[in-house]
């Protein structure tokens, strides 16, 4: 049975991707040391079971790997012909089989293998079969494609983009809810409903989200995805120095089943600032169109994401339009511009108060004001960050006591 399913490893075709999975790659290394000899069958059968310790549940582990794996299956919004289906259906039954091996399975044939140290061979570390996989051909793997997604954007909700042509899943996002961020109900109302409408496939427009520093402009987006994660929607990060990465990321996301947040977080440019140009056009104006599945939400401190000085107002009316013109050429691209700007006194006691009840602080209501209107004098101001932060305080300080 070994030798079978280790020659039927070698031939892996759809999932052929897999071969290079660590864990797969444990199991070939102890099939192959079953033909050297009991130094190699032990080093490597000491590595697989390290391996399955450390993972626990082998079975999600390959179903993962099959999840993120990208292969005929799922490179094409077409359905693949029968021979596809009928290789997945094979590569299934291999990782099936592999699976159903336990570590006593693996000893059973090395005692065979290595008679003059069988006696050795017992007592040995041992692990159970994994769980198989929900599927067994190549038509229910395609079904669960299509239901699922797959592919590299499958391993994450939330990436980023760390440098030229490379994305990273993020291993530790954010993870705030719309129901930690009480207050400015009307801005938050206008992401969703066009979230909610991008998600049903309709016309979805950018949002530039501008206003003070500290209003949970960045918290909301991420918040959002978060909610509506389950139904397929991403975000990538892309830091506003590369955006002359957005074409290729265009072409990434586009082959992919989910639908994405592109998300540029503290958008501001220089006059002369060649990025600036750059995402004009990519927003609307350039020659390759946004993928249907991609909308752009932005953040920003300033509406016009230029900085001004008084001297580029300086000159003749021709100049001066010009000038005023380029600045506002990129905010007016994003189809929604919403403003989050500083909270009154009445609006950030409001989100005082429901944070207050959200973490069980106990104060009465009016030293709690008197507290938290110290605390934003004493910080940079009335703001939902603030807020956040004098609750987080007297938690702490509430511990400490």
């Amino acid at each position: 049975m070994q030798k079978q399913l280790q020659i039927h490893l070698s031939f892996l075709s759809v999932l052929g991707g897999l071969a290079e999975d660590p864990l797969v790659q444990r199991y070939r290394a102890v099939l192959e040391a079953l033909k050297n000899d009991s130094a190699a069958f032990g080093a490597a059968y000491g590595a697989l079971c390290r391996a399955v310790y450390q993972i626990g549940d082998i079975g999600q582990a390959i179903l993962e790997a099959v999840h993120c794996d990208e292969n005929a299956l799922n490179a094409q919004r077409k359905a693949p012909p029968q021979h596809v289906l009928d290789a997945a259906t094979h590569d299934l039954s291999v990782l099936n089989n592999l699976l159903a091996m336990s570590g006593e399975d693996f000893l059973k044939d090395a005692r065979k293998t290595f008679p003059g140290i069988a006696e050795y061979l017992t007592g040995l570390p041992d692990f159970p079969a994994g769980r198989p996989l929900p599927f067994s051909t190549g038509e229910e793997l395609a079904g669960y494609y299509r239901e699922n997604g797959c592919g590299f954007f499958a391993r994450a909700n939330a990436f980023v983009v760390r440098a030229d042509h490379d994305i990273r899943p993020v291993a530790h996002p954010d993870p705030i809810r719309l129901t930690d961020l009480p207050g400015y109900e009307r801005q938050k109302k206008a992401i969703l409903t066009n979230t909610l409408a991008f998600l049903a496939g309709k016309a979805a427009n950018n949002i530039l989200l501008y206003g003070d520093k500290g209003t949970g402009k960045s918290s909301t987006v991420k918040a959002i995805v978060n909610e509506y994660a389950p139904r397929g929607l991403k975000i990538v990060e892309l830091p506003p120095k590369m955006v002359k990465m957005f074409p290729w990321l265009c072409e990434r996301i586009a082959a992919s089943p989910f639908r994405f947040i592109v998300f540029l977080d503290d958008l501001s440019f220089d006059q002369e600032d060649e990025n600036f140009a750059a995402l004009k056009a990519f927003i609307e104006g350039g020659l390759a169109g946004r993928p249907d599945n991609l909308v752009i939400y932005a953040t920003s401190n300033r509406r016009h994401l230029v900085r001004e000085s008084f001297s580029s107002r300086q000159g003749d009316e021709i100049h001066l339009r010009d000038t005023l013109e380029t600045a506002t050429s990129l905010s007016d691209r994003f189809g929604l511009e919403i403003t989050f700007s500083v909270p009154d006194k009445d609006e950030y006691l409001y989100i005082v108060d429901e944070l207050a009840e959200e973490y069980g602080v106990g104060l009465p209501t009016e030293e709690l004001h008197l507290l938290a209107e110290r605390f934003a004098l004493r910080r940079s101001g009335r703001s939902p960050r603030t807020a956040r932060q004098f609750i987080s305080q007297h938690l702490a300080e509430m511990h400490q006591g």
